[in-house]
């Protein structure tokens, strides 16, 4: 979850056929959809081809389809009020919290109660896991550490400000902390593998949104004493800047960067201990700024760009599978900006929280078109807690219909739209407040995707084309199957087609429009949509449906 407060902090945390994928991939043809309940299964890990990227469970692209539960909803007495949230949004992962301070309450007495409830009830409710470790770091502040190291802190120092005043953050220069906390994560580690074969936990997030609060940086004696030295030529290197003095290398961004870059050293010794005890894939999670500001101004001055942090981690955690952005900012061109920023050829797009209110519900689509493994929204669960700063005002069934019908109409064949995005076959958009089409082109067939329209009719034209739309919920996604065959659903949208050579004076026509899903991969049709169905395009309202089109042109 983000932090809101108004204390001044530092950022520094900164997407063909079966048999065709079976050979070229490796994993065995008609490979069944992933089950939390298999005896055994394959380690899950991200595979990348010419910029695009595949969550590979089981041997196949998945697609994750999360809610990240309230931040105190992990303990067992909680969770009869988890799953039946989960349930009701047809989720297939839950992104939950492990507990350093519930892990290993006496230092080197480990207490894995709660992971293997957590494992119990994913295998009971099928469902996988993304486990998010509360060690060090959560929210930027140390309040999940152990007892033992919150009551010691010369052995275990917190940062120091500019005026030699303790912050209520751990130090990244704090050897003991580190070497605690990697021991319990690997501990943890090392538990997973010996009780879950079945991989139900698909990956883990290392700590949490880490940022520094109440000073620039660090101010201990080791870290001035290596802020004022030159930066490492490894880092100088792949930063790429000249050798020299912090200061002299990164400018207005020195300090920032310094922090930023001793954090991920700790992080990536975490990370590299806990990957050799147990290759599951591991990640970290930003919090974020306003991404559309183009210079300081508006920025406190402590703060650094976003990407330029993001290149950071890059060169100095390796060991992370991927850096993922946490967005709770629900207006259209920030949220794209940085569905765009961390969608990068180097890392793989996953979304691992975004606000709960209605709002958002569009944002799966968005991110799917930028090639998104994995979304998420924040605390939807019944446990009574809400954080309305972040998103909903409660969490009642009118809001979690609106994420069930993403999850119900996605999950039904979120396997086919893992594989049809990592072939880049696959285009999804959501609504732009300020526009009422969007377009998308295959080649020789382009697609419009309308909104605001009238169910029978033409698009509406002239001034009301361009009128913002104060509440914005339409979504659409579309797959080509075949030259002229492709898979389309949304929702508060209409999608038609036409030729994209508009002189060829060519009209298309829809040859069969099938309304079905799937069924262990294999599509079963209902009915056969025709007349008022398509006399206009294609209307998605808010049923979950889904449809198998075949066109051609006259």
């Amino acid at each position: 979850m983000q932090n809101t407060g108004s204390c001044r902090r530092v950022y520094v945390s900164g997407v063909v056929t079966a048999a065709l994928m079976a050979s070229s991939f490796g994993f065995a043809q008609g490979a069944a959809p992933s089950s939390a309940q298999a005896s055994v299964s394959q380690m899950p890990k991200f595979v990348q081809k010419d910029g695009r990227w595949a969550f590979m469970v089981d041997g196949a692209p998945y697609l994750m389809l999360n809610d990240q539960v309230n931040n105190s909803s992990a303990w067992p007495a909680m969770l009869p009020k988890v799953w039946p949230a989960i349930d009701r949004l047809h989720a297939n992962t839950v992104e939950i919290s492990v507990y350093w301070e519930q892990l290993e309450p006496v230092q080197g007495k480990f207490d894995f109660s709660v992971v293997d409830a957590l494992l119990a009830g994913a295998r009971q409710h099928k469902v996988h896991l993304v486990l998010l470790w509360f060690g060090t770091w959560k929210n930027g502040a140390m309040h999940y550490t152990p007892e033992w190291v919150k009551r010691n802190p010369v052995k275990y120092p917190r940062i120091t400000s500019a005026n030699g005043t303790p912050g209520d953050t751990m130090s990244p220069f704090g050897a003991a902390t580190l070497e605690a906390d990697k021991t319990a994560f690997v501990a943890l580690m090392k538990h997973l593998k010996a009780t879950d074969p079945r991989h139900t936990v698909l990956m883990l997030q290392v700590e949490n949104e880490i940022n520094a609060y109440g000073s620039q940086r660090d101010y201990c004696p080791e870290a001035t004493k290596l802020f004022a030295g030159q930066v490492p030529a490894d880092f100088a290197a792949a930063m790429h800047v000249k050798p020299g003095t912090w200061t002299e290398a990164f400018g207005l961004e020195a300090e920032n960067t310094f922090q930023t870059w001793s954090i991920a050293r700790y992080i990536e010794q975490i990370a590299k201990a806990g990957k050799a005890a147990y290759g599951l894939p591991l990640y970290l999670n930003h919090s974020l700024e306003n991404p559309l500001a183009t210079s300081r101004e508006g920025r406190p001055e402590w703060s650094a760009m976003t990407d330029h942090v993001l290149d950071i981690w890059k060169a100095t955690a390796p060991s992370l599978d991927l850096v993922a952005p946490d967005i709770y900012m629900p207006q259209y061109a920030q949220y794209e900006k940085i569905v765009k920023t961390y969608a990068r050829k180097d890392n793989a797009l996953f979304i691992p929280e975004s606000g709960n209110s209605a709002q958002y519900a569009r944002y799966p689509f968005m991110a799917l078109g930028y090639g998104a493994i994995g979304w998420s929204m924040f605390g939807i669960d019944l446990t009574g807690y809400v954080n309305a700063p972040l998103g909903a005002a409660q969490i009642d069934d009118t809001l979690i219909d609106a994420y069930a019908l993403d999850y119900e109409l996605l999950g039904s064949m979120d396997r086919e739209i893992a594989r049809l995005n990592f072939e880049g076959k696959l285009q999804a958009v959501c609504e732009d407040p300020a526009v009422r089409s969007q377009t998308l082109v295959f080649g020789p067939w382009t697609v419009t995707v309308g909104y605001g329209q009238p169910q029978f009719g033409g698009v509406r034209l002239g001034a009301a084309a361009a009128t913002p739309n104060p509440d914005p919920t339409g979504r659409a996604l579309v797959a080509q199957l075949g030259p002229d065959e492709f898979l389309v659903t949304g929702i508060s949208a209409r999608v038609d087609f036409r030729p994209t050579d508009a002189t060829s004076g060519k009209r298309r026509a829809y040859i069969r429009v099938e309304e079905g899903t799937y069924v262990d991969g294999k599509w079963k049709m209902a009915r056969i949509w025709n007349g008022d169905q398509t006399d206009y395009g294609l209307n998605f309202r808010s049923l979950p449906q889904i449809l198998h089109v075949t066109l051609m042109t006259y």
